[in-house]
């Protein structure tokens, strides 16, 4: 029996939002589950399958975070096989990475195919730290790919066909493939279809490896996603997308994976507000400074990351609205890490819609169109009839030429009026 830990889609040195201890996370989550799940319980070795940095060029401290990790594991003799992904690949042109710098300091192997070979899949020399598989003690094969974007199911083609020409394997074959199945999530151009990997399954594949999609997911006992180690977006939080690392035993029976989810992980909270379009710019705000204590209490926001959405009709002016100022008073109340106030909230446009089939005078229509005009502010929702024939009157006296004075106490009156039947 074989034992062995597959993750994916580290992006270390992932800097999005600006916050030094985001960037810390994603070190903090790959440290900790690498000695949950690989050294404090031995595994025989572990798999990368792509993606480890965020970057292609990345930053010194970046290198040296894989590299305290990466020195765990060789402490406890657990060889690290890894692949290329979209995000730490060689650009084009180049011909060298940071995995292969890696690979060639001795802290991980890289499996590559050879491309420009007439061995597409050449066995990994140590002497020249190049191959694309490896035979390992524990009696596994392990073979790598590269990142190859749409020419993925051309590629799987020609490394199917190459498989079945290598010596027998002393096992079972496991294979690395950082790309994601179709129909996993949503607006996923060039995802492959299961028809396109089942070739690698005729070739003797046992465990498919992928990663490249932060969500898990399996096909058919074969095919395994494990899922980002941390969520990169307030999309793939706790909650919201299934993720973590896969602890695989391969035994005489099959595959037996497991996903582990208990290690490090920043938590993740969303948050929705409904507005009324009855509340005022106080009472939105309010209701939302509410919202926000009430899940402090129950959920311990202090250093989460939280996202609130504000959604919903509201009347008054949205521009009215300080933005920034709610956020800052939201975050402080919260302590959260980092507070995302995101505002979906609408405008009262129209009350309701003219019916042609009415075959409405004039005067009908006009009192409709002020009606509508007035249901877009709160204040004067409860007395729209009394406010559009007030407007009504306003014009007809003006277009009738009477004076600017008479005209506004005229005004001033029709408010005044409104405020007293508004009072309790």
């Amino acid at each position: 029996m074989a034992t062995f830990l597959h993750l994916s889609d580290v992006h270390l040195g992932y800097n999005r939002y600006n916050n030094g201890e985001r960037t810390k996370d994603f070190f903090y989550a790959f440290e900790d589950c690498i000695d949950r799940y690989a050294v404090q319980e031995p595994v025989d070795f572990v798999l990368i399958v792509g993606d480890l940095f965020e970057h292609r060029s990345i930053q010194p401290s970046t290198l040296n975070q894989a590299q305290i990790v990466l020195e765990h594991l060789k402490k406890a003799q657990i060889p690290v096989l890894a692949i290329e992904g979209n995000h730490d690949n060689c650009p084009y042109g180049v011909k060298t990475s940071w995995l292969r710098y890696l690979a060639e300091q001795g802290w991980l192997i890289l499996l590559e195919p050879e491309e420009d070979s007439d061995t597409l899949l050449a066995h990994w020399d140590p002497d020249t730290g190049r191959g694309g598989y490896i035979d390992l003690d524990c009696g596994v094969r392990v073979v790598g790919s590269r990142w190859y974007g749409a020419s993925t199911p051309q590629a799987i083609k020609k490394l199917a066909q190459a498989l079945q020409t290598l010596p027998e394997a002393p096992g079972k074959t496991v294979m690395m493939l950082h790309h994601g199945l179709e129909g996993q999530i949503a607006r996923y151009a060039g995802a492959l279809r299961y028809e396109d990997v089942l070739p690698l399954r005729e070739a003797g594949v046992t465990y498919l490896a992928l990663g490249h999609i932060h969500k898990n997911y399996s096909e058919e006992d074969w095919i395994f996603n494990a899922g980002s180690v941390e969520a990169n977006s307030v999309a793939e939080g706790w909650g919201q997308m299934r993720r973590g690392v896969y602890r695989v035993e391969l035994n005489g029976t099959g595959v037996a994976a497991e996903l582990k989810q208990d290690y490090y992980q920043r938590p993740i909270y969303r948050l929705l507000l409904e507005a009324d379009k009855s509340w005022s710019q106080v009472d939105l705000e309010n209701q939302a400074l509410a919202l926000v204590e009430r899940e402090n209490r129950q959920q311990k926001l202090q250093g989460a990351i939280v996202e609130l959405r504000l959604q919903g009709q509201v009347g008054f002016d949205r521009l009215d609205l300080n933005f920034r100022d709610l956020h800052d008073r939201l975050k402080t109340l919260s302590q959260a890490l980092i507070f995302l106030l995101k505002s979906e909230l609408a405008g009262s446009a129209y009350l309701e819609p003219l019916n042609p089939d009415q075959h409405l005078n004039r005067e009908a229509i006009e009192l409709s169109v002020f009606k509508d005009f007035l249901a877009g502010h709160h204040i004067y929702q409860h007395h729209l009839e009394h406010f559009a024939q007030g407007l009504s009157h306003l014009k007809q006296k003006l277009l009738e030429g009477e004076a600017p004075d008479p005209l506004y106490r005229y005004a001033t009156d029709l408010r005044l009026t409104d405020l007293r039947q508004s009072q309790p």
